[in-house]
């Protein structure tokens, strides 16, 4: 799932994820920006 793929000018932001159709779990995001690229752990809880 894609939240945000465009770029965009330095900042704050903030994007609503809904996790409704998906079942709880752990998933992994990445953040990237420039040469930059972070992966993190997300906990699903319903």
């Amino acid at each position: 799932m894609t939240l945000v793929n465009e770029k965009q000018n330095a900042g704050s932001y903030a994007v609503d994820f809904n996790g409704e159709g998906l079942p709880s779990g752990v998933y992994f995001y990445r953040l990237e920006a420039g040469e930059l690229s972070e992966t993190k752990r997300m906990i699903l809880l319903k």
